[in-house]
């Protein structure tokens, strides 16, 4: 794979530009929108490095796991013209992240472990007894929705009936919510233990539709919104007390965070190899689970864009 610089920053002459912090959107006629997925690499909810082919990874891998899994609940996806972009069809987003989490573990401050090793035994309104290890499997899977944070802000955990109790979400829209959430997690479980690795948790994002019905929007069972262990020396590492190893950003967060960063300030510098193992990484957990060959898009990815804007590929 050669050397080259990450694609930070995408911009096209279309309407409604919103930019996120990894995703840059545009309005399509015909209640759609073009959403393209960047090279940049967030932690702590901070921007801390550009990663190469790092977004047509997420990019084609969301594609794929949105194509598999419609049996299960709708989703905004409707076409992958290029393989840094997503058309999906427009979504009201709910205001609150969904994460699904069947190991304790993480990094951030609104991980369970992260909670739980700071002496708390309620969080996300689940009660945790004393004496669990970092990285060890949950009896089954929980919700553990958060707000949406601004950009440079944390977002705030909750527990899912603050979800409804505060007017985030309504009860009946909430539980459908739920049930897809574990549906789809248990799904992505499957199709990770075929690939031998473990889906340790997730984020979803959902929205409503033009006529109002659920629908997955965003991004699915990534590396950047998952966390994905190889299963073969999974208990060989947890026993030595070594972390899980890791086909996601973890290694990352890791790393920011034996540097001292947590999200506050200017994160430091990542060394370019740092970068290319994790480019590396995301690359094997694509092919890993999805069986296909990683086919490299070219780069500048700008000029890859203009080129199919101008020949009205993009619509």
């Amino acid at each position: 794979m050669p050397q080259l610089e990450g694609c930070s920053h995408i911009e096209l002459p279309l309407p409604d530009e919103r930019v996120g912090k990894v995703r840059v959107s545009y309005e399509l006629p015909n209640d759609r929108r073009l959403f393209i997925t960047t090279d940049r690499l967030s932690a702590f909810d901070r921007i801390v490095a550009s990663v190469p082919y790092k977004g047509q990874v997420l990019n084609q891998l969301a594609a794929w796991w949105f194509e598999s899994t419609r049996d299960i609940v709708n989703n905004h996806f409707v076409s992958c013209p290029d393989p840094n972009v997503t058309i999906g069809r427009t979504a009201n987003p709910l205001p609150v992240e969904v994460i699904v989490r069947g190991v304790m573990t993480g990094s951030t401050s609104t991980s369970i472990w992260r909670q739980y090793s700071e002496g708390a035994r309620t969080i996300y309104g689940y009660s945790f007894p004393d004496g669990i290890a970092k990285n060890t499997l949950l009896p089954e899977p929980i919700v553990t929705p958060t707000t949406k944070a601004d950009a440079g802000e944390h977002d705030e955990p909750l527990s899912c009936a603050e979800v409804v109790s505060r007017g985030f979400v309504e009860a009946k829209l909430w539980a459908q919510v739920q049930e897809a959430a574990l549906n789809l997690f248990k799904r992505g479980q499957q199709v990770a233990a075929q690939a031998g690795l473990l889906l340790a948790d997730t984020k979803y994002e959902f929205g409503l539709d033009t006529d109002g019905q659920l629908m997955l929007i965003d991004e699915m069972h990534t590396p950047d919104s998952s966390r994905f262990w190889e299963m073969s020396n999974y208990e060989a590492r947890i026993a030595a007390g070594q972390e899980p190893e890791s086909l996601d950003k973890e290694p990352i967060r890791l790393a920011l965070d034996a540097m001292g960063y947590r999200g506050d300030g200017e994160p430091p510098v990542l060394g370019a190899d740092v970068i290319a193992a994790t480019t590396e990484r995301y690359i094997k957990a694509y092919t890993r689970l999805t069986s296909k060959e990683f086919v490299a898009g070219t780069y500048p990815i700008q000029e890859r864009l203009n080129a199919l804007l101008q020949n009205g590929e993009l619509s």
